[in-house]
């Protein structure tokens, strides 16, 4: 920093630029990590003070790890996420996102805003071909909740996913995770898990959502988040449902915390040096759905393989997009059927085809 902007000539020695080059120059790689480690550590609070929605968790080799429990239309959760990460300096941020959905935190909010709000065709055709049919819909859906939510209080979602990525950019070796479930195999394993009445019933009760929201609701649902129970309320006479959506995602940003906690290794000044580990402090940033899903998985043996998995479609969805894709091409077919029909009557109705037509009859009768 001092090579970088030295003092002005009146204030600095005349050597002080050409010192500081050569001390940068000097320090090696290690004795650098070092330095900002130990500047990191000190300013690391040995007792962090934390926000109520903050759930402390720690493994077996000492790491510690601070699960912020978040309401995603929230801005009381923006500034918990940004005063637990500023206390307590983390070697890792792991948020709720995938990465299909990571290009939230690069737009800004005026853009997010507008894009929550629309839903059109193209939106639509991008998540079908992305997801499938049924699971595009039902994506398309869900976005239909989160559109409705974001029209009610002119909020974009994302808020606190897009200041952990600002804070942890400031903390020194901050690594940013993204720990949820890819989306397209959430949706996949939600709609394997229901009936095709009940694909129906979830369906209408999503498209004809139109409760008013308020700030103080958002803010109230800072003990379970607000979208998780909207959708709760809606899904809780389908349990499978909700083991995918919820229970199953609970289990994978687990298995994520946890790999995100493993020992830190120092560096060495050489290849004979022993290898050093010291325990690494992680923030999560979540649903506060999520926290009592995490904290009862934390101690246990986690397997993501099952539920990463994609089951094979059942006979009902077989049957239902074969009726969907009969339905769209008898439509297509029945409308291209009366559009002919009513061409052939506006030609025929005209002056000109009538004479034609009257002389064709004048022939044959000849």
């Amino acid at each position: 920093q001092a090579a970088a902007d030295p003092m002005s000539s009146s204030e600095a020695p005349e050597d002080g630029p050409k010192e500081a080059s050569s001390i940068s120059q000097n320090i090696s790689d290690a004795d650098a990590f070092k330095i900002l480690l130990e500047m990191k550590m000190k300013k690391r609070q040995k007792v962090p003070t934390l926000p109520s929605t903050v759930t402390e968790l720690d493994t077996e080799e000492g790491s510690k790890v601070y699960v912020v429990g978040t309401a995603h239309f929230s801005d009381s959760s923006k500034k918990d996420v940004v005063k637990t990460i500023q206390e307590v300096q983390p070697d890792v941020v792991v948020v709720e996102l995938c990465q299909y959905r990571v290009s939230m935190l690069k737009m800004d909010e005026k853009t997010l805003l507008k894009e929550a709000k629309e839903i059109n065709l193209e939106k639509l055709q991008q998540a079908i071909k992305q997801n499938g049919v049924m699971s595009g819909l039902m994506q398309m859906l869900l976005l239909k909740v989160s559109a409705h939510i974001t029209e009610q209080l002119g909020m974009a979602p994302g808020g606190e996913f897009r200041e952990a990525f600002k804070e942890a950019s400031k903390v020194p070796f901050c690594k940013f995770h993204l720990g949820d479930r890819p989306i397209p195999v959430t949706f996949k394993r939600a709609i394997a898990a229901l009936s095709f009445w009940q694909k129906v019933k979830l369906a209408w009760g999503l498209c004809f959502l139109s409760d008013p929201i308020s700030k103080d609701d958002v803010e109230k649902c800072k003990q379970k988040d607000l979208l998780e129970q909207m959708m709760a309320e809606m899904i809780g006479e389908f349990p499978d449902l909700h083991r995918t959506i919820v229970s199953e995602r609970d289990i994978y940003l687990t298995y994520m915390l946890k790999q995100a906690a493993k020992q830190i290794e120092l560096p060495r000044a050489s290849e004979t040096e022993p290898r050093k580990y010291i325990p690494s402090v992680v923030v999560g940033v979540v649903g506060m759905g999520h926290v009592p899903g995490i904290e009862k998985n934390w101690n246990s043996d986690l397997n993501i393989q099952e539920i990463m998995s994609v089951p094979p479609p059942s006979a009902s969805s077989k049957i239902f997009r074969f009726a969907l894709k009969a339905t769209v091409f008898g439509l297509m077919g029945y409308g291209c059927y009366r559009i002919g029909q009513r061409t052939v009557q506006f030609i025929l109705s005209m002056p000109a085809a009538q004479s034609c037509l009257q002389k064709l009859t004048e022939i044959r009768s000849q």
